[in-house]
């Protein structure tokens, strides 16, 4: 099930000042679609480095699109991904509302039993690329609401199970999943400018040739 814009995440959008609406759809480049396999081949090359990482160098959750409603990145995250919405009350509270967890196929009615996962996360970032960049680069990064890749909303147990691991030592239980999952993990890459090691970009590329038909669309983070 892909993402759904709901009601609620609509009206929500709306409500938001001007300016913050235009933050959280920066880059406003036109995104470039390349088949899978061509997408892949595209990633730089590198051998990862993990010296000197901390989970605290990447800042989040950040005040959002809107630092005056209340609600951070994962609260945003999960109104987007709602399929029923939720209710947002004072200090963007969420109660009701319906997710659905592609990685494992499950249908989640509690907010608070979700994770939002980095789709290649930090520690990934910080091997393929991250270790340069400014605090602030890694700040938008972890708070990445300009393309739907990027943050995903999942079960805590699938996202826990994933952990920091790259595709070629881990994937989402649900086969009806590997296509989608390697190409928001290809577009996320692409966009971000990060490199892969060589077990990875061979477990995307034996991905891909199973996912015919199957695009990454990608838009250059600013």
């Amino acid at each position: 099930m892909m993402r759904a814009v709901t009601a609620a995440a609509a009206a929500f959008a709306l409500s938001l000042p001007a300016t913050a609406v235009h933050a959280a759809e920066q880059p406003e480049a036109v995104p470039q679609v390349l088949p899978m396999g061509v997408a892949v081949g595209a990633l730089p090359l590198a051998v990862e480095d993990r010296t000197g990482y901390q989970r605290t160098l990447f800042k989040h959750w950040n005040a959002g699109a809107n630092p005056t409603d209340g609600c951070n990145t994962r609260a945003e995250v999960l109104i987007a991904e709602a399929v029923v919405a939720p209710e947002v009350g004072p200090g963007c509270t969420l109660t009701g509302g319906v997710w659905w967890s592609y990685y494992d196929e499950r249908e989640v009615t509690l907010a608070g039993a979700l994770d939002i996962d980095h789709m290649v996360p930090l520690a990934e970032a910080w091997d393929s690329g991250a270790a340069k960049w400014t605090p602030a680069r890694r700040e938008a990064y972890a708070n990445d609401l300009g393309q739907a890749a990027s943050l995903v909303a999942v079960t805590a147990r699938s996202n826990r199970s994933k952990a920091d691991q790259d595709p070629a030592e881990w994937l989402p239980p649900s086969a009806d999943s590997l296509c989608r999952y390697g190409a928001e993990w290809t577009a996320t890459k692409l966009r971000w400018g990060l490199a892969v090691d060589e077990l990875e970009r061979d477990r995307l590329l034996d991905i891909a040739a199973g996912c015919g038909g199957t695009d990454v669309e990608f838009t250059p983070a600013p």
